[in-house]
């Protein structure tokens, strides 16, 4: 049975695909077959990260229907057999606004693919795209550093993200579906309030729904000097979604994964003993154990 787990983050450059690539190479190095998507729409870089600087074909061939299936895109890593790459579409007007018919079909075929575990780098922020793409997961993993604008950022999204999972319940649900279309709520107490006026049993769909939404955090690039405050963090998430994150692991600032990064190559293989190689083999395991 094929896993998806889908990576996200609430803003750029908090070290997102850099994490989904090394989780994806190291589930791979212990036996799983990996199917890893760049689905940073209109921002793909994935594929540098292991060193594929023109991949023969990218997820554009897919959505334009130059390919038949979207398996014909993915390209087996040389440094790990275990591995497959869709590289992701290039920056386009098209491809940003893509619409809805166009992203459910990645979505369909996404869920195809031969593999233990599909792995898939969804971009930043809280556009549609990028939430519905971390939705469509099994199981969700967000990063953030612990700069406390890249915090906020990550609440807002896992807020919205929360808030668009309930939504999706109701779509064409008669009642339901009238009271919460062109809603704009800002939490998601919001929209449990707004379904309860009109039907009891769907508000407790809605809340057990959010209750099997449990998404992950790695914190990234923590320095010895940085306290994240787990009480402050539960506090605020409370407040923003009603739920809290489970912690996989923190990964250490290391000048290693920037070295690895300009040499295309895996930091796991370029400096395995490195304290972020570690740190990342630790955040494997944990995760590979719990699902």
């Amino acid at each position: 049975m094929t896993i998806t787990v889908s990576v996200a983050s609430g803003k750029g450059g908090v070290g997102k695909s850099v994490v989904a690539s090394k989780l994806g190479l190291l589930f791979a190095q212990r036996g799983k077959t990996v199917n890893l998507v760049d689905l940073d729409v209109g921002g793909a870089n994935l594929h540098i990260l292991f060193g594929m600087i023109h991949p023969k074909r990218t997820l554009s061939d897919f959505i334009y229907h130059r390919v038949s299936s979207m398996e014909e895109v993915s390209e087996t890593f040389n440094g790990c057999s275990n591995l497959r790459i869709i590289a992701g579409t290039g920056e386009t007007l098209s491809t940003a606004n893509m619409p809805y018919s166009r992203k459910k079909r990645i979505i369909k075929h996404l869920k195809h693919l031969p593999a233990d575990i599909v792995l898939v780098d969804v971009g930043p922020g809280t556009n549609f795209h990028s939430l519905d793409f971390f939705l469509m997961g099994d199981h969700h993993i967000t990063v953030a550093t612990p700069d406390p604008t890249s915090v906020l950022d990550l609440y807002r999204f896992i807020k919205l993200a929360a808030i668009r999972r309930v939504l999706s319940l109701f779509i064409a649900r008669g009642t339901v579906s009238e009271a919460l279309v062109g809603r704009d709520f800002s939490s998601v107490a919001e929209v449990f309030e707004t379904v309860g006026q009109v039907d009891e049993i769907s508000q407790e769909m809605a809340k057990k729904a959010l209750a099997e939404f449990k998404p992950c955090l790695i914190l990234n690039r923590v320095s010895g000097s940085q306290q994240f405050n787990t009480g402050k963090r539960r506090m605020l998430l409370k407040e923003y979604v009603g739920g809290d994150l489970e912690n996989l692991g923190e990964l250490p600032e290391d000048s290693n994964v920037g070295r690895s990064v300009r040499s295309f190559l895996p930091v796991v293989d370029f400096a395995p003993a490195s304290a972020a190689s570690e740190a990342f083999n630790r955040i494997a395991d944990l995760f590979l154990k719990r699902v």
